[in-house]
């Protein structure tokens, strides 16, 4: 199929596929003999993998680990384990700083509670008085 179709069944982009064919992770296709790229299952089969780790959140350097290994199915896969430990470990990082934002959110919000005049807002005022602490 040629890269138009590839995008059409994969959902992503002409581009997407050729950002990811110089990331590395997406193999070159054969090329016709009007130098079209021609694409085969097995890029479709790859993109789809592509996407269910981006849903993931994984970065393109974890992607490209997990497809090395995939790529040499008698290797072990402890470098899979290892990768997705620590994905788990940035996650449940990036959770704890989100949960201190909502608290801080949260502890601003409950300055006010009225309808006032904005002059009078304690929310603008501690807003204009304090330093956001880095999630």
């Amino acid at each position: 199929m040629k890269i138009g179709e590839l995008a059409g069944h994969t959902g992503y982009t002409v581009e997407a596929i050729r950002h990811y064919e110089r990331a590395g992770l997406l193999p070159k296709p054969a090329r016709t003999a009007s130098n079209y790229r021609h694409y085969g299952p097995p890029h479709l089969e790859r993109l789809q993998f592509i996407r269910h780790c981006r849903s993931l959140d994984m970065a393109l350097d974890e992607i490209r680990t997990l497809l090395a290994v995939r790529d040499a199915p008698d290797q072990s896969c402890g470098a899979v384990n290892a990768m997705l430990d620590q994905h788990i470990a940035q996650v449940g990082q990036r959770i704890a700083g989100l949960l201190a934002l909502e608290q801080q959110l949260k502890d601003i919000r409950s300055l006010c509670g009225q309808d006032l005049a904005a002059r009078d807002c304690a929310i603008l005022n501690c807003l204009g008085t304090i330093s956001i602490r880095q999630a």
